[in-house]
């Protein structure tokens, strides 16, 4: 049994964590109103987008020369996956979920006979990935550490894409990603960013293709705004993981403030009846020796 001292020093020692973990579930519950509005503001514009010019591509199927970010090579033997994570750890099974769906997907290509390359996006997914898949591994990127994460993030990242594509590094890009969809809840999903796919949401696939004109021309037009597309589209993800790393941190700290309160309890419940003990065995030493006397 542990010594009046010893337990003492761990209830001391818990309280300090449970200090540390409400402050933290405080700071993440403040960043994540902040993230959550900056989501679900970006949200409607990225799949009205996304839909626009899938309808679009939908229209001028069949006509050569499409761009590569609207039709992809053609074909389906290298696959780009792009994991999206944190930077920082301390937000439940957040990262764990994304490294896993990825795991699962490389395995399934792999499976299929594909070729598999990956860009990952955040520090942990990359540590994750680079003890298992290091060979397949062609970069990395971070997270922006600071309040707010600026659109440029999401254009040098889209560049990147853009530049492999035309490069033929790859024939399909997959991104994968953690969907916020509140506090308690964020799910890991696949979304085809190469060749351009309708969001998984739409109700319009069994619907008439619009028939578009093009001002000034199919060309310039489609080589202005799938670029922005891309990068728009990667934009909107990394508010979504930012919303739901926020979300995940305060719910895993929530967790651990409402543990520690528990522990102190057990703790201190243990303390009085070792020193009630204690005090009992001295009572005991001192009336049997007076009875000796």
């Amino acid at each position: 049994m542990a010594s009046l001292k010893e337990l003492r020093a761990r209830i001391g020692s818990v309280k300090s964590t449970r200090k540390i973990t409400s402050a933290m579930k405080m700071v993440a519950a403040a960043k994540l109103r902040r993230a959550e509005t900056r989501a679900a503001a970006a949200r409607p514009y990225a799949d009205a987008m996304r839909r626009m010019l899938a309808e679009v591509g939908r229209s001028v199927a069949g006509e050569g020369g499409q761009p590569a970010l609207l039709t992809g090579t053609g074909q389906d033997k290298v696959h780009l996956l792009v994991p999206m994570s944190s930077d920082r750890g301390l937000a439940g099974a957040f990262n764990s979920n994304i490294n896993r769906t990825t795991r699962n997907l490389v395995l399934k290509l792999q499976a299929e006979g594909k070729t598999v390359k990956i860009l990952p996006v955040g520090r942990k997914t990359y540590e994750f990935l680079s003890r298992d898949f290091a060979d397949l591994i062609i970069g990395h990127r971070h997270l922006s550490a600071s309040k707010e994460i600026p659109f440029s993030s999401a254009t040098e990242l889209g560049e990147q894409i853009a530049s492999l594509l035309e490069k033929g590094e790859f024939d399909i890009c997959t991104l994968v990603y953690n969907q916020f969809r509140n506090v308690m809840t964020q799910v890991p999903t696949e979304m085809q960013l190469i060749p351009l796919a309708l969001p998984e949401n739409d109700n319009t696939g069994n619907a008439d293709v619009a028939s578009y004109e093009f001002e000034p021309d199919e060309g310039t037009m489609l080589s202005s705004l799938l670029p922005r597309n891309l990068q728009v589209q990667l934009y909107a993800t990394m508010l979504e993981t930012a919303a739901g790393e926020n979300g995940a941190r305060m719910t895993a700290m929530d967790n651990a403030t409402r543990n520690a309160g528990k522990a102190i309890d057990r703790l201190t419940l243990t303390y009085n009846r070792t020193r009630q003990t204690n005090i009992t065995n001295e009572l005991i030493e001192i009336i049997s020796g007076a009875q000796a006397v």
